[in-house]
Formats: structure tokens, sequence, C-alpha cells
């Protein structure tokens, strides 16, 4: 009796090639400047998965994926086991990524992004090196805290006077003891809120004429945080975090399975829904409204049409979303 299950190869090279292609694609233009945003997260898993460790932080078993996004396009997507430092593979996937859309567009500058998680000689002397300006967090330690107490002394006092949080930054010249390789720029924020120090840290190779210490933390690292509403679109919303296969390998395929569905919806919400109340929406509010609907197909030789029942909400937007998409294949 022959078997129901079967084997899909695929080339892995063309995969990752075809999710970079996708975002240069979507652009009529080059643009002058870029930002890539690189995470780790956590893939929790519940079986005996190949590569299963279990991870301190996240207090579960689970895959570490490394993700590149340039604002809503997807990149990357690489499953990678989790007893590993967050950072690793990642020259490799940025080098990869970089000079690909350098041989289309030469030109551009490229910011990289990052938590603290990135924050490694490696990375940084790679961007260094290759015309790509970076912006990563800084572990704060005690070296680092002592250049801002000035600062944080008056963000104490103004808030005891005020009642309000208050907010100091310092822009200095700072280098680790052991693992920096040179001097680089810091900028240090020292908050006083909740009736506590916070101070946070970040060091990047942009110079102050290009932009002022609050404005790099306030306005250009901390727009960072959005990268995590595209991870949590790919996971919650299009199920990335179904890797219950037993090989890697095949959970590779799984996770860029998910995230080829994530740069559909994102096209389609790019191309179909731009000028519709679902122009900003996420991933699983279109997936529930205007796909995961009960509709009568009917299939003739020269059309197929779709039946939807009288009282679905969405028809309206269902048909300008086919309108422009049909308009954009011309």
């Amino acid at each position: 009796m022959p078997s129901r299950y079967h084997k899909i190869s695929h080339d892995a090279a063309a995969i990752e090639r075809l999710f970079v292609d996708l975002f240069l694609e979507a652009h009529p233009s080059a643009p002058k400047q870029i930002t890539l945003d690189l995470d780790a997260t956590d893939d929790p898993l519940h079986g005996r998965q190949e590569g299963r460790f279990f991870h301190g932080y996240y207090d579960c078993y689970c895959y570490l994926p490394l993700y590149v996004f340039c604002g809503r396009h997807l990149l990357a997507a690489k499953l990678r086991r989790s007893n590993i430092d967050g950072a690793a593979g990642s020259v490799e996937e940025i080098a990869r990524i970089t000079a690909h859309i350098r041989r289309r567009w030469p030109e551009v500058r490229i910011l990289l992004r990052a938590d603290s998680g990135f924050c490694r000689e490696d990375l940084m002397a790679w961007c260094e090196a290759h015309r790509v300006d970076y912006l990563f967090g800084l572990a704060r330690n005690e070296r680092l805290v002592a250049e801002i107490y000035t600062e944080l002394a008056q963000a104490q006092a103004e808030a005891e006077l005020t009642g309000k949080p208050a907010r100091r930054f310092k822009d200095f010249t700072w280098r680790t003891l052991k693992s920096w390789s040179r001097n680089r720029r810091v900028i240090g924020k020292a908050e006083w809120t909740g009736g506590e120090a916070n101070p946070r840290f970040i060091v990047t190779s942009l110079k102050p004429r290009q932009a002022k210490a609050r404005h790099l933390y306030e306005k250009i690292y901390c727009a960072r945080g959005e990268m995590e509403n595209r991870i949590k679109e790919c996971q919650l919303d299009l199920f990335a975090d179904r890797t219950s296969a037993n090989a890697m390998r095949a959970n590779q395929l799984r996770l860029w399975f998910a995230s080829m569905a994530y740069v559909l919806v994102a096209a389609l919400r790019r191309i179909g829904l731009k000028h519709t109340q679902f122009a900003d929406a996420t991933c699983g509010s279109i997936r529930l409204k205007l796909l995961k609907i009960g509709a009568l197909v009917s299939v003739s030789v020269r059309r197929i049409k779709i039946a939807m029942a009288s009282a679905y909400p969405w028809a309206h937007e269902f048909a300008r979303a086919r309108a422009y998409l049909a308009a954009a294949a011309r």
C-alpha cells in the first residue's frame, strides 16, 4: 500500500534569496537608506525534536530562530538550536542579505538595529569594515552607570521636584576592558522614574552630526520595538511556531512556509488593502476577516465564481482588494 506521506525537496539557498528578491521588487526605486532589524525569539517545543535544548531565559525547551526585517518586509527566518548565543550566525546572515541588496542598490545606506543581545565585537567590526551603520543596545554595568552619575543625579532632582519621570542623555566615547577592539560612540539615558534609577545605553557607528543623542535613542532605537509586532504576526497569527517535525531541516521548511504566508499577507495588505480600513491591520485580522470566510465556489470552463453570504460584513473591502491586486498585475 503506498504511503500517504511524501518528502518535500527544496533548495534552501533559493528560498533565502527569494525573501530578499521580493523585498527588492516591492520598491519601484532604490531608497536612500534602509534599516534592518534583527531579533531572536523562542519557539517552544513539546516533543523530542532534533536540536531540542532547554533555554534558561525562556524557561522551556525551544528553538531560537533568528529574524531579519526591514519595516514590514521579512528578509530572513533562520531556525537555530537554543544552546547558542542569541547573536550566533548573525554576521553570516547580514553579510548575505547586504550583498544581495547592494547588487541591486549599490548606493543604499544600511543601518543595522538590534537589542543588546547582538552587541558583539564580530558583528560591529564587520559593519565597520563593510559600510554598514549599526545601532545596538548595550548591557549596562557599573562602569557605564558611573559615566552618567551626574546626569542621573540631575534627573533624580527634577523628578523629585516635579513628581514626574525625568531623563537626561549623555554622549560619550567608551570601550570595554577586553572584548572591543576600539573606542565607540555610546549614548547613555539617565532616567529617574517610579522612585528609582533606570539607566539605559546604546552603541552606534553614527556620528553626532548625523543624529543627536536624544533623537537617536527615542526616535530611532526605540522604534526597534515595532519588530516585536512583526514576530508576533508570524508566530501567533500565521503559526510559525508549528515546528513539530522530528528533523531540524523539516522544521526549517515549516518555518519558511509560515514566513512565506507572512510575505503574501503583507503584500496583500500593502497592495490590495492600501486604501481600506485594513491598511494597517495585523495579519491575524486579515486572515480572519478576509481569508477565513465561508463562500460557495463554482468553477466553469471560463470563470471561477465565489458567492459570499449577503451578511458578510467585509464584502466591500474584499472586492476592492481584488480590484487593486488585478490592477497591480497588469
